[in-house]
């Protein structure tokens, strides 16, 4: 009879995650109806749009200062713990960086172990993730946990008991001979499950592919660079602000066969309108990080992509920064909101925050641009994004001489160039809350120094290009990142609450008229609609993973991902902040073009984010900590 009892226990904790697919049920149904019930944190992102806005009230902005730990779960891994867990009825999925460890807890039963999967994958793999061996989440449907590993390999776990249901490989070699590794969350539309590759810095040529969620098998699969056939363009019906691409402008924008080792990788995040049958999401830096090897526009790195869900025919594009001279990638993610009022017209809009420092408000329809304003008054490159649709220069930055790493050349250091190489935001999700209408942006304040060399190309091998150092913006705060209110109808910075290190967490509002973020320092944070901090708590380390929020039962709670790490955390993370670990990274990464002073070998490792923030090692260390809070009992 125990046997019985606990058998009956454990079918009724996964119940949540065994919906029949039976009757015509898709698995996008099951999907949407758990996005639909706040109680759970069914995707990566929240829901489908981006927004990070939870429906949950209990914890508001009068209770919120009483918070406190709940329960907390350590991953067992000492690397930058970037995306947060999954939360589907009474069992949370929690993920860790290499070896992608993924974990099933029961929390009726304070977090029991219900299955851990390991995957084993080639070391060889962690020496050529350039910026921390991170992971950003995993993904649910048709019963499915699915993981993208470090390794470029995609599994599907049986969401019951952790057993592989069917396992691909989305990269060419998973050993890393190649330079393409998996960081991006997976995210589930309709019958399918959408992959990226990460390797820009070793001349990966970027792609997106749609697994049929059932097999694996491929629905569809999109490069970012290359021929119409295989970018899935229409020379003709695929449009730039509502103009023709023109037939194989992915060849055309590259000089001779560069597009082959074009970078445009899609390490992001991805959204869906499934009003509209379109996913969205951008496309990374081209590569070399030298410009002057590479003459053109270089399409389509740096760009929104706005394709059919069931083909992956792209309908529009948008290339934010033309010949990316300083390593903006366009990755960060697409937030989708209904009936923005701009001039007096209600628009169904697309908002994205791109390192190069610029919030674009697009109709997510057309690709029309509707706004293009700086999101730093730090921001120096350019001057502005030409907003005239009669003028040729329409859509495009225009960059300051000064700070084009183009135009002053191969070995030259052009100095001051804000943001730096890891942008006025880098991956980390902002939030957008329907209550104000107001979207919360964690980000960067930092400047740089950026040096390009000549390099050639070879597979499995850094492919840069260039020496970088970082630092806070000059004649500012002090500080390296600032909490940020925006206005996507107006391009206006409605607050902003200034932070000693970048704001390197996503973020997330609630229907309490609260705002959650965290710190490198390792801080969790809340915040009114005013930006007044409401209540703080340091976790163990760093904060680079994503809040969200969840119920269960009856309670609402707040859950965080504790680990420091990522681009901004790489001198922890990596062992950099020595002068041996330095060396060692500045010899496989620049070869002889390594620096042999010291201190510049330190400073200028990490791709120039050591030196920038080797103070964090003054406020917290390594760890791999979830914390979940909730009000006391």
């Amino acid at each position: 009879m125990r046997v019985r009892a606990s058998f009956i226990k454990t079918a009724l904790v996964t119940t949540a995650v065994s919906m029949s697919l039976a009757g015509g049920v898709t698995a996008n149904d099951e999907v949407q109806k758990l996005i639909s019930d706040s109680k759970n944190w069914a995707i990566p992102t929240g829901d489908y749009a981006n927004t990070r806005f939870s429906k949950l009230n209990q914890i508001n902005k009068d209770n919120v200062k009483n918070l406190q730990v709940k329960w907390t779960f350590s991953t067992g891994v000492l690397r930058g713990h970037e995306g947060g867990p999954l939360v589907i009825g009474d069992v949370m999925y929690v993920h860790a960086p290499f070896p992608n460890t993924v974990y099933a807890l029961d929390l009726n039963n304070d977090g029991k172990i219900l299955w851990k999967y390991e995957p084993k994958q080639d070391p060889n793999v962690i020496a050529i993730m350039c910026c921390d061996t991170v992971n950003r989440g995993v993904a649910y449907g048709d019963g499915k946990i699915i993981l993208n590993q470090a390794d470029t390999t995609v599994v599907a776990l049986d969401a019951k008991t952790g057993k592989v249901v069917w396992s691909v490989k989305n990269g060419e070699d998973t050993a890393g001979g190649k330079g393409e590794s998996g960081t991006s969350a997976p995210m589930v539309f309709k019958d399918k499950v959408l992959i990226g590759i990460s390797g820009g810095e070793y001349g990966v040529r970027g792609h997106v592919t749609a697994y049929n969620l059932k097999d694996g098998t491929v629905a569809w699969k999109a490069y970012s660079t290359g021929p119409d056939a295989e970018t899935l363009m229409d020379g003709e019906k695929t449009t730039q602000l509502g103009k023709p691409v023109g037939k194989d402008s992915g060849v055309t924008s590259w000089e001779g066969e560069q597009w082959k080792q074009g970078g445009g990788t899609t390490w992001g995040w991805y959204a869906f309108d499934p009003k509209l049958n379109l996913v969205y999401y951008g496309t990374g830096n081209p590569s070399t990080w030298n410009p002057v090897q590479r003459p053109g526009d270089n399409k389509w790195s740096m760009t929104i992509f706005a394709r059919d869900a069931d083909t992956g025919m792209a309908k529009w594009v948008y290339q934010m920064t033309p010949h990316d001279e300083w390593d903006f990638d366009g990755v960060n993610e697409m937030i989708l909101v209904d009936g923005m009022d701009i001039s007096g017209q209600k628009r169904d809009v697309l908002v994205h925050f791109d390192r190069n420092g610029f919030a674009y408000t697009l109709d997510r329809g057309n690709g029309e641009l509707l706004v293009a304003k700086k999101y730093d008054p730090a921001v120096n490159w350019a001057t502005e994004v030409v907003m005239d649709p009669k003028s040729k220069e329409y859509g495009r930055p225009q960059v300051v001489a000064k700070y084009s790493t183009q135009q002053n050349g191969e070995d030259t250091n052009t100095t001051g160039v804000c943001p730096a190489a890891l942008g006025t935001k880098d991956q980390q999700p902002a939030t957008y809350s329907p209550k104000t209408g107001l979207f919360y942006v964690p980000t960067n304040h930092v400047c740089m120094d950026y040096e390009p060399y000549q390099v050639s190309y070879t597979a499995g091998q850094p492919y840069v290009g260039a020496t970088v150092s970082m630092y806070p913006a000059p004649n500012s705060h002090g500080g390296m990142g600032n909490f940020i209110a925006w206005d996507a109808a107006k391009g206006e910075i409605v607050w902003s609450k200034p932070e000693q290190f970048s704001v390197w967490s996503g973020a997330l509002s609630t229907d309490g008229d609260v705002i959650f973020y965290g710190t490198l320092e390792g801080y969790i944070k809340a915040v009114d609609k005013d930006g007044k901090e409401l209540y703080k708590f340091k976790t163990p380390s760093g904060i680079i993973g994503n809040i969200n929020t969840f119920e269960h039962k009856g309670k609402q709670y707040v859950a965080v991902l504790s680990g420091v790490g990522g681009w901004a955390g790489i001198g922890l993370a990596g062992g950099l902040l020595g002068a041996e670990g330095a060396a060692a990274w500045q010899q496989a990464v620049a070869g002889q073009k390594a620096p042999t002073e010291e201190e510049k070998s330190i400073s200028t490792a990490g791709l120039g984010a050591v030196g920038g923030y080797a103070a964090l090692a003054d406020y917290t260390t390594l760890g791999g900590q979830l914390t979940v809070f909730g009000l006391p009992d």
